[in-house]
């Protein structure tokens, strides 16, 4: 099957290719056209995702399509900014008809959720790697950055961590665990939903935001970093996944949620006045987990206000493995 038989066979066809709401034109010419409203920016992400160092080498399709479009969009909450759509760029060892439609579907599954569309990309030869470029828009002015975090702000997240960093040895094959035990990991971390409608709530409330995927206290360090300010993060506050303290222990459990990585759970900053009308609203996961100081860097500090914080403080990807 050539370049373009592959393209239209099963990606034109699949349901995230049928366009949507902001899609002028998709695929089938040499650009896409997007249509922004009024007053909005155009926010765009890339990310590449390759075989042996990003996912395992062998693993289900299906699961990767939904992944390799997850943990793009999540930038996309990052920024508060309204998904659109997405291209991909997939490059294949071979063509195997049965591994293209399952990751097909994976990533329609995940298209549906996030509400984007297939809008067009590329296809060649060599080894398996995954380019997922998203687009979105958002208000002019109201983009959320890194750079805005103020003294007496809060420190929150928009969910339980450690999760991705607990199923990790599950993925790679180097642990078992009964399935009421792996089965919510394995499920976040092949299909992390990313925090869109919490991003969007967050523009003109949050002063900064990030999504996490380094791990807790490393990208708290880059919000820190860009706003030229201190966060004390408490680790008493630190919502652990009940999930991977019942697999691990709570030690380990612990060092998974500060820097194990991959959750794509957002932390973001925010003035306390700005904090009861976000948990009113009650669907919305919100732990506030420390605060925003004068000074530069991030401490971990424990329950007597001792700092505790630990060496290593983000996760080890795959690419740094033997």
């Amino acid at each position: 099957m050539g370049e373009f038989e592959l393209i239209n066979h099963y990606f034109a066809a699949a349901p995230c290719a049928q366009g949507g709401e902001g899609v002028a034109l998709g695929i089938g010419d040499d650009c896409a056209l997007l249509d922004l409203p009024p007053g909005e920016q155009l926010a765009v992400s890339t990310d590449t995702l390759v075989a042996g160092v990003h996912f395992p080498a062998v693993c289900d399709p299906l699961l990767l399509g939904q992944r390799s479009l997850a943990v793009a969009a999540s930038d996309l909450a990052a920024m508060g900014a309204t998904a659109i759509g997405f291209t991909l760029a997939l490059t294949l060892p071979d063509v195997g008809p049965e591994w293209l439609e399952a990751y097909a579907n994976g990533l329609s599954r995940m298209a549906h959720r996030c509400r984007m569309s297939l809008i067009g990309g590329d296809t060649t030869r060599g080894p398996l790697s995954i380019t997922v470029t998203v687009f979105g828009r958002v208000p002019v002015g109201q983009a959320l950055r890194r750079s805005g975090a103020r003294p007496g702000d809060l420190l929150c997240v928009g969910g339980s961590l450690g999760k991705a960093a607990g199923a990790l040895p599950l993925v790679l094959g180097e642990r078992q665990a009964p399935a009421e035990q792996a089965k919510p990991l394995l499920r976040h971390y092949w299909a992390p939903m990313p925090q869109l409608t919490l991003g969007t709530w967050l523009r003109g409330r949050a002063t900064a935001a990030l999504d996490i995927s380094d791990g807790l206290l490393a990208d708290c360090g880059h919000i820190a970093k860009a706003s030229g300010v201190a966060i004390e993060v408490n680790l008493a506050q630190v919502p652990v996944s009940a999930d991977v303290e019942a697999l691990l222990g709570r030690e380990a459990a612990l060092q998974a949620a500060l820097s194990g990585g991959d959750d794509y759970v957002l932390a973001f900053t925010l003035p306390r006045e700005a904090l009861a009308p976000l948990t009113s609203l009650g669907f919305i996961e919100v732990h506030v987990i420390g605060r925003v100081v004068e000074g530069q860097g991030v401490t971990l500090r424990d329950a007597r206000g001792r700092d505790i914080t630990p060496a290593q403080r983000g996760y080890q990807h795959f690419r740094e493995t033997p």
